[in-house]
């Protein structure tokens, strides 16, 4: 590919540890270079995958009284409906031309419950979605920790509460004609969190900016994630891996993607990786644990 690495993941299960490691360095090599990949192999079904877009379109269409009834500035805790022009992924610039829909990991006994649209089937649908994408994101945990010189297991206990969102995203097509000057439909940022996992209908927009500067548009990848580094593992890897800026232009068409972000527990210590700090220096970053790092960021894109 002329713009991220394709990698397939199926051999992070295999039974020989070379065959796993070797897979695991695939993946390392583009979170140095690129922060960017997309995978394929992950195991996700098809029709997995098409139950959450079909979720999406479903609640993205419900009448606008309906939404704003479900909206996280109603009920908070970073869960429900995102209505258009609400937040500023790009803080230097004007608000992101469109809606969301988060669902996060709860147990229901120690977090808040999620906000459920009255949808039939609605929630078994994103709730298959999220138990796949998480799975996923798990196993590249694993690669990751083999890559960085750790045990494979090494950020296990790190994931079994995880501050997991699964987003759903509606990209209105009007606003590509009219959107005024410097309006995104999200602007430039990178991610918070560890790793995210992208699926998309196909509809152009993702670009990712690239090291020199000017931007790379992602292409359509039937059946693959795209994944990317975030801001928290690039603090735990020491900077080693790079959490890269990127955006979403106005679409010509309405645009829907489903976004999986995967942030560790929130008592998590986010501390350099001590293989990741090169001999004689200090970390480039503070420890803190996950959960205060979270807030921090959600504090600043809806302040």
């Amino acid at each position: 590919m002329d713009s991220i690495p394709l990698i397939d993941i199926g051999p992070l299960t295999h039974r020989d540890a070379a065959v796993r490691l070797a897979a695991a360095q695939a993946i390392g090599l583009a979170c140095r270079e690129t922060g960017f990949f997309a995978v394929t192999g992950h195991g996700v079904p098809a029709a997995c995958t098409t139950g959450v877009f079909a979720a999406a379109h479903a609640v993205f269409a419900l009448p606008a009284q309906d939404k704003r009834a479900l909206a996280i500035a109603r009920h908070g805790h970073n869960r429900g409906y995102v209505g258009l022009g609400v937040e500023a992924l790009d803080e230097a610039t004007a608000p992101d031309l469109k809606e969301a829909y988060n669902l996060v990991w709860t147990d229901e006994a120690t977090r808040p419950p999620n906000i459920w649209p009255p949808i039939d089937g609605w929630r078994a649908q994103a709730q298959a979605y999220f138990d796949a994408a998480l799975a996923v994101g798990r196993r590249l945990h694993r690669a990751f920790a083999l890559d960085l010189g750790l045990a494979e297991d090494f950020f296990d206990d790190k994931l079994d509460r995880p501050q997991a969102t699964l987003r759903l995203l509606h990209y209105p097509a009007h606003f590509a004609a009219d959107a005024p000057a410097g309006r995104a439909g999200a602007g430039a940022h990178t991610d918070y969190g560890n790793v995210t996992l992208l699926a998309t209908d196909g509809v152009a927009g993702l670009q990712v900016q690239r090291r020199g500067g000017g931007w790379t548009d992602v292409p359509a990848l039937p059946g693959a994630f795209v994944c990317n580094i975030g801001d928290c593992l690039m603090r735990w890897s020491n900077d080693v891996y790079v959490s890269t800026p990127h955006r979403v232009l106005p679409p010509a068409r309405a645009r829907y993607s489903v976004a999986f972000f995967l942030d560790p527990n929130p008592d998590a210590l986010v501390s350099a990786i001590p293989g990741c700090v090169p001999a004689g220096e200090a970390p480039r970053h503070a420890p803190v644990t996950a959960g205060e790092y979270l807030r921090q960021r959600l504090a600043a894109t809806y302040g």
